[in-house]
């Protein structure tokens, strides 16, 4: 904890802002995706899932999700942890309710799919430029991020693109047994998000961060 102290004080107000605006910009992708009706990102996905079939508030139960995952993080990948991490972990849940709600006050999901898939594409912009900012602030990955890291690191000959899937497809299987919506924007989200993620990094975030 000193340490993300030290790394919060060294940070400077542009780091920490794209902290923030990142997670912000992300959480209302992830509530355009909520409302396309067509299916989540896999883990977001399985956390609204599962806070509907135990009954619980949505943003709680991602937090208690990413508390599992965080302890994981703190034995095995400390050096990931930063103010990015707190923020997403323990914030990111209430700023997509946030967005639910406000969203939700004067729009429903759409019938036609031309329009679903309008708000799919919407979602992938704003949840892709907000992982960028936040990402290249490089101020810690989120717990549930850091595990497909920790997982290439420590299971030998097992390569990071295939350490996400497996954790992406776990949620996405959690997500389908709680009753979730396993759909178009699901599978939208696991291929569009890498590209359009490392073209913001390219075009917007780096350039402003001054990073090569």
């Amino acid at each position: 904890m000193p340490q993300l102290i030290t790394d919060f004080i060294k940070a400077g107000k542009e780091r920490i802002l794209f902290v923030l605006l990142g997670n912000i910009l992300l959480g209302f992708g992830v509530a355009v995706f909520k409302l396309a009706g067509l299916g989540n990102d896999p883990f977001d996905g399985m956390n609204m899932a599962l806070a509907d079939f135990f009954g619980m508030y949505y943003p709680l139960l991602q937090v208690l999700v990413n508390i599992g995952f965080f302890v994981i993080q703190i034995i095995w990948g400390r050096r990931l942890i930063g103010f990015g991490t707190i923020v997403n972990a323990f914030g990111l849940g209430y700023i997509v309710a946030f967005w639910i709600q406000v969203l939700g006050s004067f729009m429903s999901t759409p019938s036609l799919l031309i329009l679903q898939l309008i708000m799919v594409v919407i979602g992938v912009l704003f949840c892709s430029l907000g992982l960028s900012m936040y990402q290249q602030a490089d101020m810690g990955v989120a717990p549930y991020d850091a595990l497909s890291i920790i997982m290439n690191e420590k299971i030998r000959k097992l390569p990071y693109f295939w350490a996400r899937m497996i954790t992406d497809a776990g949620c996405a299987l959690v997500c389908f047994l709680a009753g979730g919506l396993v759909g178009l924007g699901t599978i939208i989200s696991a291929f569009c998000l890498g590209p359009v993620i490392h073209f913001f990094d390219l075009h917007v975030s780096k350039p402003i961060l001054g990073r090569k």
